[in-house]
């Protein structure tokens, strides 16, 4: 009876974070290629998000509307800031396998390092974040995604506040507002920290260095043309649908077809409202909580949100279960987010229960909410012990 048990550890103590980076590479790139050589079943590729963000990067250089279709080369629009069509060119003059591979590898390395430089974790802490989150963050991978990237950078802002560099916080927050806007909530990190004045300046730095860096390739003229269009389809595609969200939650489960502005300025107020604990900014746990809640926040509350996004908010969920003492309730809260946000879209669950049942109830989506709904109870009445 001991010899499984001892196996078991064993494995447990060969799991360093070293390691998982070395099965994230193999695993990563092996899914990158099977993508990519993956039977084509329509017009556009199977990896076709790719193939949109490297279109943008030439459409930046001829001259052309970023925030159009282009149905001749892929399916979708190009929602992201000119700096990262700019940013594009690194992978885009690559072959596509290895522009495809590159960038995939860029996103799941991120997030590792992310999570394998967390403070105050140790290395069974981190090993078992990174196993946690391996499901998601291949779901993301296999659609070319950008969302491992964003949790990544998420991550590594809160590591460098808590080393006291807000030089390097403040780009990498920065960097997920200009990969997609929902990073503007991040910012409330800095909230907790010294330095303010700080932080700021260098936010500021970095976002007009950001917004003016494509010039090199537009012009004055068509940067300009881009960042209205940029606006234009942003406003066109608020009302656009509900998603996986908390909007998509109250819709299918209680019929709710109200305004999803006022959804979401309710998701606002409970997300500030632990930060009027001023006292407790001193705490680690509750600092590391808050990180948990923006990764969460959003994705719960982005009516665009969608399966491939959920690597974002399992990183949350995974933060707040790991990093704080377990209990039952909480156990069975991330076990729940494990089988129906990360295993929901896979073939364990036949696709008549993901059709009838996953989909329609947004089932994904539903074990986060009530995660975030318990942090930001904790984060108001549970102190904690700093480590």
């Amino acid at each position: 009876m001991n010899q499984p048990k001892n196996t078991l550890q064993r494995l447990w103590d060969w799991l360093t974070p070293n390691r998982i980076a070395l099965l994230y590479g193999i695993a990563f790139i092996l899914a990158s290629v099977a993508q990519y050589f993956k039977p084509q079943t329509g017009e556009y590729t199977n990896y076709n998000n790719y193939i949109i963000f490297k279109q943008a990067f030439f459409h930046l250089l001829d001259g052309k509307d970023l925030y159009i279709m282009y149905p001749a080369e892929c399916w979708d629009l190009f929602k992201y800031s000119p700096a990262f069509a700019l940013f594009m060119g690194v992978f885009a003059w690559l072959p596509d396998i290895a522009g495809l591979t590159l960038w995939n590898l860029l996103n799941a390395m991120v997030l590792w390092y992310g999570f394998a430089t967390i403070p105050q974790a140790t290395n069974r802490q981190k090993t078992f974040m990174l196993l946690f989150v391996f499901i998601e963050l291949l779901t993301s991978i296999q659609n070319a995604q950008s969302n491992g990237l964003i949790a990544g950078l998420i991550l590594l802002a809160f590591n460098k506040l808590e080393n006291g560099d807000v030089r390097w916080s403040s780009l990498f927050i920065t960097l997920t507002v200009f990969i997609k806007l929902f990073g503007l909530v991040a910012f409330a990190l800095f909230l907790l920290y010294k330095q303010k004045p700080k932080f700021i300046l260098w936010s500021i730095a970095w976002t007009l260095l950001l917004l003016v860096l494509p010039i090199v390739v537009s012009g004055y003229d068509g940067l300009l043309a881009q960042y209205q269009s940029w606006w234009k389809m942003l406003k066109e595609d608020h009302s656009a649908s509900v998603g996986l969200s908390v909007m998509g939650w109250l819709q299918t489960w209680f019929g709710y077809n109200g305004s999803k502005t006022l959804i979401t300025l309710g998701g606002v107020a409970l997300f500030c409202l632990p930060l009027i604990k001023v006292q407790r900014y001193s705490d680690y746990t509750f600092r590391l909580l808050l990180t948990a809640s923006v990764l969460l926040w959003v994705i719960i509350f982005n009516h665009k949100a969608e399966s491939p996004t959920f690597v974002i908010a399992i990183a949350g969920a995974a933060l707040w279960y790991f990093m704080q003492p377990k209990n039952t309730v909480a156990l069975v809260m991330i076990a729940l987010a494990f089988i129906f946000t990360s295993l929901s879209p896979t073939d364990l669950f036949p696709p008549p229960v993901r059709k009838q049942f996953i989909e329609p109830y947004v089932l994904k989506a539903v074990p986060c909410i009530f995660i975030w709904g318990v942090l930001i109870y904790q984060m108001m009445f549970k102190k904690y012990k700093n480590a």
